[in-house]
């Protein structure tokens, strides 16, 4: 599998590309923006490792111009752990965020991941889970249960980003539509509930959390 790693750092670059190479991978290293573009637009990868702060175009550009023509699988790298609730928030499109510093090893282990259900996401799920927006359903085969407004809301948001982080500003904003403001804990216990109802005809806990940051709904 191809991976292209756009990262400024050249030392930080080379021992990920000498990981992802021992893995199997085959890896290239670009070090600025606009030549990480170009190759992301015109040349075919399974997967992009893409730093923030670059020279000549920025990370957060790049992926809000290849998700116009693009759904290659983007890993996005900060140094600030404050910047990921922000790009999050932005609904960027990418698949995951790491922070700096990372171990190279959580890298290739995320890289995996990623992979792993970019491939499933891919897969036909006839009997998958899906919305009835009349009744206000989810469904799982012939299986249905009722949800309310809220939770009908959170999980459209989640299964439209299936697979993604979604921050839990961005939840609580698309839940309630008459902008009141409500709690990081209320949007939990939205969560908890939800969980509760999905798990009999999922047969598995489809939502997970994401320590301080927000959840993504992972459908095996």
């Amino acid at each position: 599998m191809n991976i292209l790693i756009v990262e400024d750092e050249i030392d930080l670059g080379e021992i990920l590309q000498d990981y992802l190479t021992s893995e199997g991978f085959t890896a290239t290293l670009v070090s600025d923006g606009e030549l990480g573009l170009q190759k992301i637009l015109t040349e075919k990868w399974d997967l992009v490792l893409l730093d923030l702060m670059l020279p000549k175009r920025d990370g957060l550009s790049i992926c809000q111009e290849v998700r116009k023509t693009s759904q290659v699988p983007i890993i996005m790298t900060t140094a600030k752990v404050e910047e990921i609730d922000r790009l999050i928030g932005l609904e960027l499109g990418a698949d995951d965020y790491i922070c700096k510093p990372f171990s190279p090893r959580e890298v290739v282990a995320r890289v995996k991941a990623v992979l792993r259900r970019s491939n499933k996401s891919e897969e036909p799920h006839e009997e998958g889970l899906r919305l009835d927006k009349e009744r206000q359903y989810a469904c799982v085969g012939d299986q249905c249960v009722e949800l309310t407004s809220i939770e009908f809301r959170i999980l459209e948001t989640l299964l439209l980003n299936k697979q993604r982080v979604i921050s839990r500003d961005l939840l609580l904003k698309n839940a309630y539509t008459d902008h009141r403001v409500v709690s990081d804990r209320t949007m939990d216990s939205h969560i908890t509930k939800l969980r509760k109802k999905l798990q009999p005809i999922c047969n598995e806990d489809i939502i997970h959390s994401v320590y301080g940051v927000g959840y993504r709904l992972q459908i095996s």
